[in-house]
């Protein structure tokens, strides 16, 4: 492996001095998890368009997600590694410790771009010794969607914090009219830990430190479990998941839910199989101008807050053609950006803001991307500038447990294991108090290996 990398150092050297065409004559291999047809032919186009400007072919490869560890750790045992993989942030970190992907080389790309156009929570997650394991590319944040028709006739503060979303339960739930909230109760639905997750980051809880597991810190998370059984009961009865709060919220029977941002194209009637039932409308856009978005929430005991996020990488791996690979990814970062973004932009944020010579020019210019599945419209056209500002901003506090102690495995089995869900929905149930459902979230998190 590093005599491929040094001879490719020595002889690439003259032929890049002289341009990158022609640089890598059998191309470049790059897997991407993003295999639905739509989404392959818009990379195929990037391909093509990287090839017009260098010369040089890149074979775009779909590899199922769920396959990818998998068949990464066999190509790397295989020497038979592709030179860029587009993947999740749970491998950043794990493939760059197993020496699969050329963290040196990530860094120095990022470096190339300049680490200051970069939203700062997405280069965190990816810190790895004195650089990055791999380069951000896109992400998105899990948002508190809320009715800011309603908020501002009732003078309500934005619902960035617990205390502001307390008060706004309290002025507006009245049933069964209009829920206050719509929390996710369903124990075994990763949306009930996805946002438990959100919530307990908000408060700066984490059941993990650098040496593995670490006991809930209880005065944090009673706060973050009083809060939650507050907006559980200001919630309609039963097994409660991502299915009914988006419905309640569509019909206009829901003042707040937690929601991926995938519900920005079908909060404005662009998508059939999801319409709006606040009026007789499917294709309206009315609630969309309704309704505010926060990405970044805080509990009392951490007032800077969090946001969950869920961020994609380029890693350029330890057998790529090193410079050819970096040009690659410069590219789809660069001038092909928003043709990165354009993939599927309602679930692609803006990592890099800017470049040097405009520092909002992708976060501009990724608004103007027509979003939608039946009909099609850019977010400028739907959400006001202050609502896109916070859709991208959640990136700059986007976190998950784990990610910074090295502990992203641990953690995963600790919320595949859904205790945290089942002890949090018996307090709900009043089952136990607060105090006692942390003890026992802490005695069997610590049985997960």
């Amino acid at each position: 492996m590093f005599g491929r990398k040094f001879l490719l150092a020595t002889t690439l050297a003259g032929v890049f001095a002289a341009g990158v065409a022609g640089a890598n004559a059998e191309g470049l291999r790059f897997w991407t998890t993003e295999e639905q047809p739509e989404r392959l032919a818009k990379q195929e186009e990037m391909a093509a368009a990287f090839k017009a400007k260098t010369g040089i072919e890149v074979t775009v490869i779909p590899v199922t997600e769920k396959d990818l560890g998998t068949r990464a750790t066999a190509a790397f045992a295989a020497g038979d590694l592709p030179d860029v993989i587009y993947h999740p942030l749970q491998y950043a970190l794990p493939w760059a410790e197993a020496g699969i992907l050329d963290t040196e080389t990530a860094t120095e790309v990022v470096d190339a771009l300049d680490a200051e156009t970069f939203a700062s929570g997405a280069l965190g997650m990816a810190s790895y010794e004195d650089g990055y394991a791999s380069v951000p590319v896109d992400g998105w944040t899990q948002m508190v969607v809320y009715r800011k028709d309603l908020f501002e006739a009732n003078g309500l503060e934005a619902p960035t914090t617990y205390d502001a979303i307390l008060k706004a339960v309290e002025k507006l739930h009245n049933p069964p009219e209009m829920f206050g909230f719509v929390a996710a109760t369903k124990i075994d639905e990763n949306f009930m830990s996805q946002v438990l997750e959100h919530v307990l980051l908000a408060n700066g809880v984490t059941p993990v430190d650098d040496n593995g597991f670490k006991a809930l810190d209880e005065k944090k998370t009673i706060e973050a479990l009083e809060f939650y059984k507050a907006i559980a009961k200001a919630s309609p009865a039963g097994d409660l998941y991502w299915k009914q709060s988006r419905e309640l919220y569509f019909a206009g029977k829901a003042a707040m839910i937690i929601w991926s941002p995938f519900i920005l194209d079908e909060l404005a009637g662009l998508r059939d199989s999801a319409p709006p039932t606040i009026n007789d409308d499917p294709t309206s856009k009315a609630l969309a101008s309704m309704t505010g978005i926060v990405t970044t929430l805080s509990g009392p005991s951490n007032p800077d807050g969090a946001a969950w996020g869920d961020v994609r990488y380029f890693g350029i791996t330890n057998d790529a053609d090193t410079d050819a690979a970096i040009e690659f990814v410069k590219f789809s970062m660069d001038e092909g950006y928003l043709s990165t973004l354009s993939i599927a932009p309602e679930g692609k944020f803006p990592i890099r803001r800017g470049d040097g010579e405009n520092p909002e020019k992708f976060t501009m210019g990724w608004a103007k991307l027509p979003v939608g599945v039946d009909r099609k419209a850019p977010l400028t056209e739907l959400y006001d500038e202050a609502t896109i500002e916070r859709i991208v901003g959640g990136l700059d506090t986007a976190s998950r447990w784990g990610v910074t102690e090295g502990q992203l495995s641990l953690a995963s089995k600790i919320i595949n294991s859904q205790v945290i869900n089942r002890y949090v929905r018996e307090f709900i149930d009043d089952e136990r108090d607060a105090a006692e459902t942390v003890a026992k979230m802490n005695a069997e998190l610590a049985k997960v290996q």
